[in-house]
């Protein structure tokens, strides 16, 4: 890709830039703090660790990608990667040390890597919007799907990839092979959109023999083969079903994670809570907590606890998605909602049982009622226990559709692992500082979401 040689360049600089303001800040003051003998093996072990941990967190932020992500988005994926690096070598420094240690030293240096790393990124970003070329990409869409849906993602792709694709056209799948094939001889990539899989499967067969970049959306099916493993009993070759949601070994672990996190949380975010509670009375003297039924794990209900961010009796007429800009927001409520404040008492619930730290986000009841109407597979989600974050809340948004959490959701099923859990831990550090994941519901979402999903699964 034409892109490539300046992406490597860019990450080269970067990582050289971080690397090298760590090292002579942590041989200039914290070495001779860590380490009484064996002073140059110990600084030389404390860079490569410190290496190590922050290519890992920029591999698993995915700080690097200059060309598909927003400049900001990237600056603070960085922020994150050598903001931990940084900090865990400090409390190293302080635990050898038996003592606090100066921190001033390390901040200057973690000012002037954020310095550098967003120079980088902003003339690395300026170049690919001005010399590289937008690939001409054709989206082919399913029959059952209406145009304006179709163009309403393409909408939405390129308002963030506008430097990456140019839509050249559209074209559904009922439309004669022939046809599809003439269409992609003047384009780089093609999307197929919920296409049907017979459909789908023709087209990508023709771009692999043409050499073409293939995205496309998943249908249930494709991500159900995630969880699948190969099983060479024969020469005729066979893929099983393992069920990794139901292991016994999983389970223990995720719930023994649960509860150390719990524990720590509660303790550490006790002031925060007890300001949040505070405040809550005072605007306006209501109830600090809001309960809600939600439903868990094969379907069980259970209360799930939040700080109250919206005035008294907000659904005395009946249950109403919140939008944006929703008059119902207390004041606190708008800052407890835009930092995650509010979920925080969800805490004790994950301590209790009824929740995990990771897993499909719990639906309220009367939603569970309407996507099943839908789509029946929607049940598919709750054969495991709900959680505080997910893959839906860290790659999607709060007004992503039933269907698209879904897909999300089972993405998440079948690769249930406590490496995957830990992952995604960390990974909603960066989504609770993200605003977009944030966004209520635009006015007509609510009958979207059930209109699209009906569309998509027919």
């Amino acid at each position: 890709m034409q892109q490539k040689p300046v992406t490597n360049l860019a990450k080269i600089l970067i990582t050289t830039w971080n690397t090298m303001l760590f090292a002579m800040v942590w041989v200039m003051v914290y070495n001779n703090r860590t380490f009484d003998s064996y002073k140059l093996c110990g600084a030389l072990l404390s860079i490569l660790i410190w290496c190590i941990i922050y290519i890992s967190f920029c591999r698993l932020y995915k700080a690097f990608r200059i060309a598909s992500c927003a400049i900001g988005e990237t600056v603070f994926s960085q922020m994150l990667s050598f903001g931990f690096a940084d900090l865990i070598l400090y409390v190293e420094c302080c635990l050898i040390d038996n003592e606090y240690v100066n921190v001033f030293p390390g901040l200057g240096a973690a000012a002037l890597q954020i310095v550098g790393t967003s120079i980088c990124v902003l003339v690395a970003k300026r170049y690919f919007m001005t010399h590289m070329k937008p690939k001409k990409t054709l989206l082919a869409y399913g029959k059952h799907i209406e145009l304006t849906e179709v163009e309403n993602f393409c909408k939405r792709l390129l308002k963030k990839y506008e430097h990456l694709f140019e839509i050249s056209g559209y074209i559904c799948e009922t439309e004669h092979l022939a046809t599809l094939e003439r269409a992609l001889e003047d384009v780089e990539d093609i999307i197929c959109y919920e296409m049907s899989m017979d459909q789908r499967y023709k087209l990508i067969e023709i771009a692999i023999s043409r050499f073409k970049n293939i995205y496309f959306t998943p249908r249930l099916g494709d991500i159900v083969l995630q969880g699948c493993s190969n099983k060479n009993l024969l020469d005729t070759p066979l893929m099983k079903y393992e069920y990794n949601y139901m292991k016994k070994s999983g389970y223990f672990s995720k719930r023994a994670l649960d509860m150390v996190l719990s524990v720590v949380l509660v303790v550490l975010t006790s002031p925060i809570m007890l300001l949040t509670a505070i405040a809550i009375k005072i605007e306006d003297g209501g109830p600090v907590f809001f309960k809600q039924r939600r439903c868990t794990k094969d379907a069980a209900e259970f209360d799930i606890l939040k700080f109250r961010s919206m005035i008294v009796d907000a659904e005395k007429h009946g249950v109403t998605p919140c939008k944006e800009g929703d008059p119902r927001i207390t004041k606190v409520g708008k800052i407890i909602r835009a930092t995650r404040i509010d979920e925080l008492p969800q805490i004790l619930n994950i301590l209790k049982g009824d929740m995990s730290f990771v897993g499909p986000r719990p639906e309220r009841i009367e939603h569970v009622q309407q996507y099943t109407k839908e789509l029946p597979e929607f049940t598919y989600r709750m054969r495991v226990k709900g959680g505080l974050t997910g893959y839906a809340q860290i790659y999607g948004k709060y007004n992503t559709s039933a269907y698209d959490k879904l897909r999300l959701d089972l993405m998440y099923i079948e690769n249930m692992s406590l490496i995957q859990d830990l992952k995604l831990l960390v990974l909603t550090v960066r989504t609770v500082f993200t605003p977009e994941s944030t966004e209520g519901f635009e006015e007509e979402k609510s009958d979207e979401m059930k209109e699209l999903t009906a569309k998509k699964v027919s």
